[in-house]
């Protein structure tokens, strides 16, 4: 059955639009715990080292346990998959209010929220869109991942004012109550798998008609896969693994460390948050801009750009006096912070196809979460040890260079669907 559109507008941006309010609202309040970090480590009196080792703790499981929910989602679908996720993440935020020692913390933020983010994480909800569209696929994951920018935006800056408010406790159960009563009801009535459900085709395109020569069916491409393991046969799969756990390093680290390597050069933390409000607003830019390029112009070559623009924005943050680094790693870092999402998506979708891109999204996303464990949890160590952000800074930086000449090797022309000749199914008109 096909069902009537409002205003003439193809469902899939309705799909876009309530994808990127569920990445804002979980995402948001997730990221968030940068501007927690100081006033629990003072009430319960944590070292740096230890509650850095709770975010890469989770980073780690939520890495670990999104292959098999991508598993799950490639079998019975987007819909159930993000509202459990969402459902748990708002208890999960909502029971952090209580926190009474390291262990509670470490199980209920490393382990139990891990896995609900990744049922209700940006992958999930960039892989969801992706079936709605071909053509507009990049533009459309560039819209839904801005959420996690739009999330760091609005809910950074005023997570940071509800703590000097009433305290870090009741902030934790403000963001877990909206969650559950402003995102679970839009999603439990808005969502929808894929536009087959609807009688539409992707990209709201209308079905061939019958009769002449022959049909236009959809290209496939030489490395479309039936199992998602055959794809590790095949060096871009590995190329995409290899700069997701760069970009998971080198994104990871700032979401955790950003405000309190800020504070240790005196900057104010209102300073620090607005700072890192900036960096959001900028990847907000970043990420909207990057997905109508590529649709346009390809992948992989904005994707190089993209990590070597963040790592000049490295340089800027180490090597520069004052405030010029803080405020230019905002504007330069940030405006490529989530830009990777839309077109490292899109390149897997468009290389692999769509029957376990589920699963393909979700091994592509544990490379990007064990970078991130990684480079939260060293940033955190060599702090300590060294009084300084800088060795960890520095070392984001080199990696970013790698990871630029890897992208730019991929071979999207040669691989990509979008690059493939239509395939013609023989006319059943007689006559």
């Amino acid at each position: 059955m096909k069902f009537a559109q409002p205003l003439n507008i193809y469902y899939g941006w309705f799909i876009v639009a309530i994808t990127f309010f569920v990445i804002m609202m979980t995402m948001g309040a997730r990221n968030g715990i940068g501007v927690f970090v100081l006033p629990m480590s003072e009430e319960f009196g944590w070292s740096r080292s230890l509650i850095s080792f709770a975010g890469a703790l989770g980073i780690l499981v939520n890495g670990a346990s999104q292959p098999v929910l991508g598993s799950a989602y490639d079998k019975v679908g987007g819909r159930k998959l993000i509202l459990l996720g969402v459902l748990a993440i708002g208890l999960m935020v909502m029971l952090l209010s209580i926190t009474f020692n390291f262990a509670y913390f470490l199980f209920i933020f490393g382990v139990l929220m891990a896995i609900a983010m990744s049922a209700g994480s940006i992958t999930t909800g960039a892989v969801l869109v992706s079936k709605w569209f071909q053509r507009k696929r990049s533009t459309a994951i560039s819209i839904t991942s801005a959420g996690a920018s739009v999330g760091g935006l609005v809910l950074v800056p005023f997570t940071t004012y509800l703590i000097i408010l009433i305290d870090w406790r009741l902030t934790w159960l403000v963001l877990g109550s909206m969650i559950l009563l402003l995102v679970l009801p839009l999603a439990f009535f808005m969502l929808k798998n894929e536009p087959a459900e609807m009688g539409l085709l992707p990209d709201g395109d209308e079905a061939a008609s019958g009769g002449g020569s022959g049909s236009v069916r959809r290209a496939s491409g030489p490395l479309e896969v039936e199992e998602w393991r055959h794809a590790f046969s095949s060096l871009p799969m590995w190329q995409l693994c290899a700069t997701y756990f760069v970009c998971g390093f080198t994104t990871l680290i700032m979401a955790f460390h950003f405000v309190p390597s800020a504070v240790e050069k005196e900057f104010s933390i209102g300073t620090a948050a607005s700072a890192f409000g900036l960096l959001s607003a900028m990847n907000t830019i970043g990420v909207l801009v990057v997905g109508p390029l590529a649709d346009r112009w390809g992948n992989k070559n904005l994707l190089g750009f993209v990590y070597a623009f963040r790592g000049f924005g490295y340089a800027c943050l180490v090597f520069l006096p004052g405030q010029w680094g803080l405020w230019i790693f905002a504007i330069v870092g940030g405006s490529s912070w989530i830009a990777t999402v839309p077109l490292t998506t899109a390149l897997t979708a468009d290389i692999y196809g769509l029957k376990r891109v589920g699963t393909l999204m979700g091994m592509v996303f544990l490379s990007h979460q064990i970078g991130g464990s990684i480079g939260i949890q060293f940033g955190g160590i060599m702090r300590d040890l060294t009084g300084s952000y800088d060795i960890p800074f520095v070392i984001s930086g080199l990696l970013l260079l790698i990871a630029s000449i890897t992208s730019l090797l991929i071979q999207e022309r040669k691989y990509s669907v979008r690059y493939q000749p239509p395939n013609f199914a023989p006319s059943s008109a007689s006559g």
